[in-house]
């Protein structure tokens, strides 16, 4: 039945019944109406517009439940679809928009994935051209500045010595620019040896204390899964550092019955309510990519627990208060992520 017929059904039921008890019922209309009268049409109206709008409430609950789900949809996380309820058009709309839902996510990811692997493969030749171009035209200008520097007289070999050291600083940074745009360590020892790699690194330019925890039975993950988990963490650490005001951070990546986890914990100011940017975005869009589910907690309420073990607890006894803090925890099911 279409939802025209309904709503007219229910109106005319309501109708026909105050109809029927005027006919049938001791309820006389004098000329000119007594205050009784009055009254007890009053009373007839109110009870007739109440069960109208009760009735109408019920047949059209679902468009509600529809709109809630239409008004807190995120493509960015993928969640149950609204449960096909009601008649005719309620339920044929409820059906169109699951498989609209259906259809954007299977585009968004999609189009997210072209847009990814294009960046990297950009990542990719940008961090080529660093290394083979400008990498090698700064080597090139040390060796003739030590060339230079040796014999010159001693007043200009300090100026060319500071200069040397400079340059030096100059290939140190663009080295450590490339290695972030194309992590060799992931693709010649794998996912592991790059995370130690990507810590050691942010502590070595940061003073941040990164404490790691890896398991040693990780099953096998794809070349894509493995590099999803590595930019996930880059792009976490990466946060940390720039907006949390934090001095640790734990790391953790573990086996679960259901998959791998990567669990990001630091002790930093939290995110408050601010809205999430395009770091935590584009962690959202790699993690939909390999069918990974990505929680950002800013208690650490879940996060800090399974991350923190006997052997890496603080020794200076320190712990994140309440609410302070955040925590990311990545989810990859093995059904997704393995070979």
């Amino acid at each position: 039945m279409s939802l025209f017929w309904r709503i007219f059904l229910l109106n005319a039921a309501v109708l026909f019944a105050a109809t029927a008890l005027l006919l049938l019922g001791p309820v006389t209309v004098s000329a000119p109406v007594l205050l009784t009268e009055a009254l007890i049409m009053a009373l007839g109206l109110v009870a007739m517009l109440v069960a109208n709008a009760a009735l109408l409430r019920v047949g059209l609950s679902p468009l509600q439940r529809l709109t809630r789900a239409m008004t807190t949809t995120d493509l960015l996380r993928p969640g149950r679809r609204p449960a096909v309820s009601g008649h005719g058009e309620i339920a044929e709309l409820i059906m169109t928009f699951n498989t609209m839902l259906d259809r954007l996510e299977a585009e968004r990811a999609a189009s997210s994935g072209l847009a990814l692997s294009a960046q990297e493969a950009e990542r990719r030749r940008i961090a080529q051209e660093l290394h083979d171009e400008v990498g090698q035209t700064l080597t090139a200008v040390l060796l003739e500045l030590k060339r230079v520097a040796d014999g010159a007289p001693a007043p200009l070999r300090a100026d060319l010595l500071h200069v040397q050291e400079t340059t030096r600083d100059s290939l140190d940074e663009i080295r450590r620019i490339a290695r972030r745009l194309r992590p060799g360590v992931l693709e010649e020892l794998g996912l592991i040896s790059a995370l130690k790699a990507l810590t050691t690194e942010i502590t070595t330019h940061t003073g941040l204390t990164v404490r790691q925890r890896f398991d040693g039975d990780l099953p096998e993950l794809g070349e894509d899964v493995e590099l999803v988990v590595y930019r996930v963490a880059q792009e976490g650490l990466t946060n940390i550092v720039r907006h949390a005001d934090a001095r640790r951070v734990d790391l953790a990546l573990r086996r679960t019955p259901t998959g791998v986890e990567l669990l990001l914990a630091d002790d930093g100011r939290g995110v408050g309510t601010a809205t999430e940017g395009a770091g935590i975005r584009g962690m959202r869009e790699r993690a939909l990519l390999i069918g990974a589910e990505l929680t950002v907690d800013p208690g650490l309420r879940d996060v800090r627990a399974d991350v923190r073990t006997d052997a890496h607890r603080n020794t200076q006894g320190r712990t994140a208060e309440p609410g302070g803090g955040t925590g990311v925890r990545l989810r990859v099911p093995i059904s997704n992520g393995s070979n």
